[in-house]
């Protein structure tokens, strides 16, 4: 790696190095889908003490806005360095409202209703045979009226060939929220190339979207 080039986080997401996809994130904002939904649940004249998951937390960027914005928030990840770092960045103030422990999505028997729902880039790499037993809970959980945000990989992502994924088309993934009605459905689909010349293909859909009472 030549001086000053970082490797970008999706090379760590390609291999599931998610050490090195936390490392390569720190410092970084919350999700604009994050800001918006919280933004939607905010404007809720009950959300007074709004309840959030954060599906797939990661080193926590997500989970440290909700806090900050005042929601108690159940954080799960599947890599215990995930949490650590979660619990790190923390303020002393803001802990009585996190919960924050290590379980991988895929393996989850049940989620507690919320308000909020956030799974930021994380649904995708969820395998394709328990896609629909995840989701069933992801929306189950969603209380009349709360919001999902999130992403979710198209199927002309480079990564859409790589077995352990889960792909949708844009029909699939609007089929999805039945339910809920879309406040943002963005179809991104772009070209991008690393440092070392990989190209990338990305095509994913960014979601926010309130279930319908």
């Amino acid at each position: 790696m030549g001086s000053g080039q970082q490797t970008p986080s999706y090379r760590f997401g390609l291999v599931r190095d998610w050490p090195g996809y936390f490392r390569s994130v720190e410092g970084k904002g919350p999700r604009e889908t994050l800001v918006e939904a919280a933004g939607l649940v905010e404007s809720d004249e009950s959300a007074e003490h709004a309840f959030a998951i954060d599906l797939g937390c990661g080193e926590g960027r997500d989970t440290a806005e909700l806090l900050r914005r005042g929601f108690r928030v159940l954080a799960l990840d599947g890599h215990p360095q995930g949490i650590e770092r979660v619990l790190a960045r923390t303020a002393p103030d803001h802990a009585a409202r996190l919960e924050a422990r290590v379980a991988a999505f895929e393996t989850l028997e049940e989620l507690p209703p919320c308000d909020l729902l956030n799974a930021s880039f994380s649904l995708p790499f969820c395998p394709p045979d328990r896609f629909a037993r995840v989701w069933e809970l992801v929306t189950s959980s969603v209380r009349p009226g709360g919001v999902f945000a999130g992403q979710l990989f198209g199927d002309r992502h480079s990564w859409a060939s790589i077995p352990d994924r889960s792909h949708h088309t844009a029909q699939e993934a609007r089929g999805l929220l039945r339910g809920f009605d879309l406040v943002r459905f963005d179809d991104e689909e772009r070209d991008a190339e690393d440092f070392e010349g990989h190209a990338m293909h990305w095509h994913l859909f960014h979601v926010v979207a309130r279930r319908v009472e």
